[in-house]
């Protein structure tokens, strides 16, 4: 397990995140929900959208308040695992 000396990033801070899923018109929607259960003080204000060239896709950019890596690692593995979500970043 690696400890919080091998972390190139300082907690807390704020840290981006991309997420891209096909798009639906509920999947920002979703993900600020799933977000949100991560870090609290997550809000939408705090996320871009890019749909893709084609607009069969979207990517999420947001900004989450990371307080340690575990919270990272849950949040990380949380988005990866949503039947919506194609690709974490």
């Amino acid at each position: 397990m690696p400890s919080t000396t091998d972390s190139l990033i300082e907690y807390p801070s704020d840290f981006p995140i991309k997420i891209m899923g096909v798009m639906q018109d509920t999947f920002a929607e979703t993900m600020v929900e799933l977000v949100k259960q991560h870090d609290p003080s997550f809000h939408a204000g705090k996320m871009e959208m890019r749909p893709s060239a084609k607009g069969n896709y979207l990517g999420l950019t947001v900004i989450v308040h990371a307080t340690s890596r575990t919270q990272l690692d849950t949040l990380y593995r949380a988005l990866t695992s949503h039947p919506m979500v194609k690709m974490v970043l």
